[in-house]
């Protein structure tokens, strides 16, 4: 597994060690949601390893050796960028879980931390896709088929439209709240994710 954005070598080669006993804190965020997962503490040797399989491995300092996170569990970190603070001596680490972050089963060690609800809803979205449980509305869409969420989509569309014009605040955030829905929905039908639609944006952003 590849990770996409790592600092220059310039910058793996200037991190300061020094201050941690050879050991820096490492800030491990969701990739979709954008949620805080944890703080643990990396080596140089830990994060060599990380480059190398894609996974994230910490240090453990009360075990004294390398830990790559969901060694037990299953529930691994498989990270998609890092990136070093401007003193050199903190990583920010976003990665995609396969489970519960936390030991005692939540997906946050901090709680309920703050997080991209739209990006959390994709995520939800994604999971109907896969497992279609029964009764649920969003496993009717995808069993209607792409041009019948493409469908609601347009509906969806001339509604928000129309209430833009001739409606209240309450009537238009209600019917952009649905077309946002299912727009999520027909991304994930035809294989593709908000996170998608954002980088062609952020791509059009940079010019």
């Amino acid at each position: 597994m590849s990770i996409d954005v790592f600092p220059s070598t310039e910058a793996l080669v200037a991190l300061d060690w020094s201050k941690g006993d050879g050991l820096l804190p490492a800030v491990i965020q969701h990739a979709d949601t954008l949620q805080v997962l944890m703080l643990g503490y990396v080596s140089a040797e830990s994060l060599q390893v990380t480059l190398a399989t894609g996974r994230m491995t910490f240090f453990s300092r009360s075990r004294q050796r390398l830990w790559t996170k969901g060694e037990q569990s299953g529930n691994v970190l498989a990270v998609r960028s890092i990136c070093v603070d401007c003193d050199a001596d903190t990583v920010l680490v976003v990665a995609r879980p396969a489970g519960p972050t936390c030991h005692t089963g939540t997906e946050s060690c901090f709680g309920p931390a703050p997080q991209d609800f739209l990006g959390g809803l994709d995520r939800l979205v994604a999971v109907r896709e896969q497992q279609r449980p029964q009764g649920s509305y969003t496993t009717s869409l995808f069993e209607g088929g792409v041009r019948r969420i493409a469908q609601k989509v347009g509906e969806e569309g001339v509604e928000t439209a129309l209430a833009a014009v001739a409606q209240d605040d309450a009537a238009l955030l209600g019917e952009a709240a649905d077309l946002l829905f299912h727009l999520l929905v027909v991304l994930r039908a035809r294989g593709l994710s908000l996170d998608d639609a954002r980088a062609v944006l952020e791509q059009r952003h940079r010019g």
